[in-house]
């Protein structure tokens, strides 16, 4: 139990930090990626405004016009920093120029490969391999402009690798420190665990004692006095209180041994029809029915015994809380690696849907009223519970309904 709630910590604390680590990295590349496309989109932009050309900026000194100016945010450096070419065509898909003087790196046979793979896509802007280019129409003619852009995605890439390199190693940083503290984190709630259970085993031992003693008092003034309806009361309520001690110290230790469960493979089918095979005859004096269907030749890794008591505890709720005349049914059968087993049965009220998350707490009722009844005090449900955990399953109820109460429990094979 403490185990189990040390690793869910340690998961739960990892999750979380991977999560914020994972989004604060992302959010940061985004801004990074799209602050580089803007800024081929500018300078595309501007060659776009030029034919395909940047300003000649020093001769229109010459004329008596101002320098040309890059927008703010960019570097004057930008014409001769840039690599980029450009190719006009026609409607038809006929070259008609191609500029290849400000970079080395692609010829102009490559370069209307590149405009042809553009038009194929029919886009008017976004990437090509590490070019950022974008259309548009220049007369009667379509112009193409590409930019370099290899080095800033190269940056960016770095940055990536980079920003998730760190990540991972502050994870597992992280994870250490967490796993190395996780056991002084919960030892507050071990400790209050721990002595939980020891007082209920102590309480329960203690309690033995004194109700052995009015019991056997009791029927030692029963044998002298003869049948009396307040001695039949005191053993009534003696034994209920002796069944009561005995399910919680069953409880205490099922949650103490979850992991300490000696398990072995045996014939599931057969166990089960064996635990079912006396209800057959309850079911007959209670004048109610009892369909039983066990798929044959089933075997699971359990405990023999916690599995056997399991149908016990789940047959005894079924025809405790069914009407007379009411249908009990038994399910056991394979779906892939999991063994399902089903005890369903009718009710005379319709089922509160509320109440089916909380039906495996201990000492919950659904209706006070049957305590009387029935005799259960709420703990069967709670012992299912925890073998089905010691087997590593799952156990929940349902109505599917409405006057219908269902319980199954899902065992790994």
């Amino acid at each position: 139990m403490i185990r189990k709630l040390k690793l869910r910590f340690i998961a739960l604390s990892m999750t979380a930090l991977a999560v914020l680590l994972l989004l604060i990295v992302a959010g940061m590349n985004l801004i990074s990626y799209r602050a580089l496309v803007s800024e081929a989109d500018e300078t595309l932009s501007i060659l776009a405004q030029n034919e395909g050309r940047f300003p000649e900026a020093n001769m229109d000194v010459f004329f008596g016009v101002p320098p040309w100016e890059p927008p703010p945010g960019l570097s004057p450096e930008l014409p001769y920093e840039s690599r980029y070419f450009s190719v006009l065509l026609n409607d038809a898909g006929d070259i008609l120029l191609t500029d290849t003087s400000h970079i080395a790196s692609v010829d102009a046979e490559t370069a209307i490969g590149y405009a042809r793979q553009v038009v194929s896509r029919g886009d008017t802007q976004g990437f090509l391999g590490l070019f950022r280019f974008t259309s548009y129409r220049d007369g009667e003619a379509i112009r193409i402009i590409f930019l370099d852009c290899s080095r800033t995605l190269d940056s960016f890439r770095t940055f990536l690798y980079a920003s998730l390199t760190m990540t991972l190693l502050g994870i597992m940083a992280v994870f250490f420190v967490i796993f190395f503290f996780a056991g002084k984190i919960i030892r507050p709630i071990a400790e209050s665990y721990e002595k939980q259970k020891r007082f209920i085993t102590d309480a329960s031992h203690e309690i033995k004692t004194p109700l052995t003693i009015i019991g056997a008092n009791a029927d030692i003034l029963e044998m002298e006095l003869g049948e009396n309806e307040s001695l039949s009361d005191i053993l009534q309520q003696t034994r209920r209180l002796k069944a009561l001690t005995d399910d919680l110290v069953t409880l205490a230790r099922m949650e103490e041994s979850e992991d300490a469960m000696q398990k072995i493979v045996f014939p599931l089918s057969e166990v089960a029809a064996e635990a079912a095979q006396p209800y057959h005859r309850l079911a007959a004096q209670q004048d109610k029915t009892f369909a039983c269907r066990i798929q044959p030749l089933l075997s699971v890794n359990g405990n023999d015994a916690a599995i056997a008591r399991l149908i016990s505890i789940l047959l005894d709720n079924a025809f405790k809380y069914s009407p007379p005349e009411g249908t009990v049914t038994l399910d056991l059968e394979q779906q892939n690696k999991t063994v399902y087993l089903s005890v369903s049965n009718h009710t005379a009220a319709p089922v509160n849907p509320e109440s089916l998350p909380r039906i495996f707490d201990r000492f919950y009722r659904t209706d006070e009223s049957r305590n009387s009844e029935t005799g259960g005090h709420g703990i069967g449900l709670s012992i299912a519970r925890a073998i089905v955990n010691a087997h590593g399953g799952k156990i929940k109820a349902l109505a599917p309904d409405g006057h219908t109460f269902q319980i199954t429990a899902a065992l790994p094979v």
